[in-house]
């Protein structure tokens, strides 16, 4: 399989046919800031924070460099005034459901996102998805998922799985952005089943 040629940041780079661009640019040492992918995980551009400025032919757009595939000759941007101005402004929506959220802090001060310039909305959820999708990809486990839709959508533990499956386990709990899945875990746990309970299933 030839390799596909093309260019980030003035960089020539060589990538395998259906690498996407994020993959090819971490593999060429070139960053891309993101919140929602993981390596072990399938790509999902849920965060967009990714999103990458792209030449093909002339024309220039906007793609999120991690669902989108490589292709030769095509001129990529991970950093232009376009690039910068749309992650600031996703990096101030995000902080308006969680302000202390560690990367979205340094990113800010990054982008130059001002952290209250929209209506606090303190959710702490940013639905990045990492959660679920590890639990469910890589666990198989299916413990925690999203509930309700649209603005509502929130993440939640299934109380008869994470009772047998998370408490020895928890690998998702590094990988949230907000450090929100803790807390809804702890309130599963105390809510659904007391000490007393877990302690039983513990020794099950």
């Amino acid at each position: 399989m030839s390799d596909i040629q093309f260019e980030i940041d003035g960089k020539e780079v060589k990538a395998a046919e259906g690498m996407t661009i994020l993959e090819a640019a971490q593999s060429a040492g070139i960053f891309i800031p993101t919140l929602c992918h993981h390596e072990k995980l399938e790509p999902y551009g849920g965060c967009r924070i990714c999103m990458v400025e792209v030449e093909e032919r002339g024309w220039n757009k906007l793609v999120v460099s991690c669902v989108y595939p490589v292709q030769n000759d095509i001129i990529v941007r991970t950093r232009s005034e376009k690039v910068d101005r749309i992650r600031k402004t996703i990096i101030e929506l995000l902080m308006a459901h969680a302000p202390d959220s560690p990367q979205l802090v340094e990113m800010a001060k990054e982008y130059g996102a001002v952290r209250d310039r929209f209506e606090k909305d303190p959710s702490f959820c940013i639905h990045c998805g990492l959660c679920v999708r590890y639990c469910a990809e890589v666990k198989k486990k299916n413990a925690v998922g999203f509930v309700d839709r649209g603005i509502r959508k929130e993440i939640s533990f299934v109380p008869q799985i994470s009772a047998k499956e998370c408490w020895n386990c928890k690998e998702c709990f590094p990988l949230c952005p907000t450090s929100y899945l803790q807390a809804v875990y702890v309130l599963t746990e105390a809510l659904a089943f007391p000490p007393s309970s877990r302690e039983a299933v513990s020794d099950g």
